[in-house]
């Protein structure tokens, strides 16, 4: 395995030296780019991320949050103490995604007829 620095953001140890096989070890399940597409959208806390067409678990998304924030691609802010709440912002990391959510957006409009984009919005929103 190749080795890298460790930071809080990164592993210790690569599984390849592929960037595809590493982008896909933080992105690559079946929600985490449809959580950073809501968090695009406008959305910013757990509420409004369970509302998504796509019905993701609770316990599923909570994992995928942590997952990020612990990746360095989204932070989370507390709003409520008591029960403790956070809103959730991409971090110029997570905003640098852009050009590969909107490139599966293109895609999926072009094979799958009858989908839309939810939603108009630029590569610097968060």
């Amino acid at each position: 395995m190749a080795r890298t620095p460790a930071t809080t953001d990164q592993p210790a140890e690569l599984r390849s030296r592929c960037p595809v096989a590493c982008s896909l070890d933080v992105v690559g399940d079946r929600w985490t780019l449809l959580v950073i597409r809501d968090l695009f959208a406008g959305m910013s806390r757990f509420g409004e991320l369970m509302a998504s067409p796509e019905h993701i678990p609770t316990n599923i998304l909570a994992e995928r949050l942590k997952r990020l924030e612990r990746a360095g691609l989204i932070d989370s802010t507390p709003y409520s103490e008591h029960p403790v709440r956070v809103d959730y912002r991409l971090t110029e990391r997570g905003r640098a995604l852009a050009p590969v959510v909107d490139a599966f957006a293109v895609w999926g409009l072009e094979q799958f007829p009858g989908t839309r984009r939810r939603s108009a919005r630029s590569a610097d929103s968060a």
